[in-house]
């Protein structure tokens, strides 16, 4: 779905709506080149906050991020952070902020600088941490997800005061977080601790996707998430298979026979209760999904309805874990118990609540040959959807738009941001505007991530726009 502002503006030459387009376009193109430089900088600092890696890194690159901040021209620079439950200190965030001037609003630009492990090296055609350009896009771990995304803001912010200069009066606060990828464990505790540091009217996020190269779009919405564990027992303890085998059936055949009941004949999620809706106006079609899934030849697709709505505004179920003896070790045994994780991707409008008691119905209602079932919840996150009738979402639909100089898309993911619920519920009259530097074909978490240079240039574009038209406009 195309979308026009909120308010069409008047355009006078190179302006629009108080927003010297022309002047801004200039400034980000003559800051290009150093801005993606400090982008390979950042590509090379291999912080990654999960447990088991080295901290040193990710402190290093809080630092580094913090620096480019105050190149920036923002002096109040922190280097911040909470405790984890386990009292060992959460990652590394970077704070700064530029105050509002009076009657102006205050926007919060959130990114992260931790990344994902490199992963199996084998499998990158280059060093992953280090950034090398080939065929117009840039390839290194972070180089997308969400480095890019930290200097996009740090760009658009210097573009947009080079240009304004002292008419710039608009409230910057800079959020770039340190532990997202490994589930920003302290997120929550870290926006009770600092709830006014920031307070904002706006917040932009910059850790999603465009529709494709070339093509810009909003995020408008995120499907929430839920997880757990169902374990089946049938015995005591395990037996020899050729003395009891028969009249029994085994755990791990009993499970996949549950298992086997979450989806429909179509692929469709069998869970009763959940939402599910078919209601978008832009698709994909088969191929494009096939290629960027990279689904083997001879697959079937699953589930029934547009391939954007089973993607976006449907639930989508998936076993992501399964205990038993590897193949390698496996004997001639009835095993007594099997157990499986599942993730439960939920359609905005789900109560993650709901969706965990459904799911907890239909195992034990479904329980195989009478096996004892036992449910254990996980994990959950509320989906999200923008107001795009609002005034901050029509300016970031122009925004896009002018930069890329095509119509923005409104486009859902079907994955999750969890801890944007976490700023709803901190700051419910706030407006969340979802956007990002990431393409189909970005591959971020996986070998081989990138960046679309083309594109890079235009996000940072945008988000100038979008900073000069909210400095312009009355938001009261």
């Amino acid at each position: 779905m195309t979308s026009s502002p909120a308010a069409t503006p008047q355009e006078i030459g190179g302006s629009v709506a108080g927003v010297d387009t022309d002047a801004l376009r200039s400034a980000v193109s003559a800051s290009f080149d150093s801005t993606v430089a400090q982008l390979k900088n950042l590509v090379s600092i291999p912080g990654i906050a999960w447990p088991s890696f080295d901290p040193a890194p990710l402190d290093r690159s809080a630092e580094a991020v913090a620096a480019l901040v105050r190149s920036a021209g923002i002096a109040d620079v922190r280097i911040l952070r909470c405790d984890k439950e386990d009292g060992t200190p959460g990652g590394p965030a970077v704070v700064a902020r530029r105050k509002a001037a009076e009657g102006k609003p205050t926007i919060l630009l959130y990114a992260h600088h931790d990344v994902q492990p490199a992963g199996d090296q084998a499998l990158w055609d280059s060093e992953p941490f280090t950034a090398v350009e080939r065929d117009g896009r840039l390839y290194g771990r972070g180089a997308a997800d969400d480095k890019a995304g930290i200097m996009a803001h740090i760009a658009a912010y210097g573009a947009v005061t080079q240009v304004l200069g002292d008419e710039f009066g608009l409230g910057v606060t800079l959020f770039f977080e340190g532990e997202e990828e490994a589930g920003s464990p302290t997120f929550r505790t870290f926006l009770e601790t600092h709830r006014e540091l920031l307070r904002a009217d706006v917040i932009v996020v910059a850790d999603s996707s465009n529709w494709k190269v070339g093509v810009p779009a909003l995020t408008t919405s995120l499907r929430g998430l839920i997880d757990g564990t169902v374990e089946v027992q049938v015995l005591d303890h395990a037996v020899h298979s050729g003395m009891f085998g028969g009249p029994v059936l085994d755990a791990p055949t009993l499970l996949s026979r549950l298992i086997a009941t979450l989806h429909d004949a179509e692929g469709n999620v069998a869970v009763a209760g959940l939402v599910s809706r078919d209601d978008v106006e832009v698709d994909l079609t088969e191929a494009e999904y096939r290629a960027d899934a990279s689904v083997l030849d001879g697959v079937q697709l699953a589930g029934s309805g547009t391939i954007a709505s089973r993607l976006w505004t449907k639930p989508a179920l998936s076993i992501i874990g399964f205990d038993a003896p590897a193949v390698d070790v496996a004997s001639n045994t009835l095993l007594p118990r099997a157990r499986a994780k599942f993730s439960l991707r939920l359609a905005p409008g789900q109560v993650p609540a709901e969706a965990m008691e459904a799911v907890r119905r239909h195992v034990e209602r479904n329980a195989p040959f009478g096996a004892k079932v036992v449910f254990t919840p996980g994990e959950s996150g509320n989906a999200f959807q923008t107001d795009t009738s609002s005034a901050a979402a029509g300016f970031a639909l122009w925004a896009l738009g002018e930069a890329w100089g095509v119509p923005a898309v409104e486009m859902g993911i079907g994955g999750s941001i969890p801890f944007i619920s976490d700023l709803t519920d901190m700051y419910p009259a706030v407006q969340i505007l979802v956007t990002g530097v990431e393409d189909p074909d970005s591959r971020a978490h996986s070998a081989n991530e990138s960046l679309h240079l083309d594109d890079f240039r235009n996000a940072v574009l945008a988000e100038a726009l979008l900073l000069a038209r909210l400095n312009a406009e009355d938001m009261r």
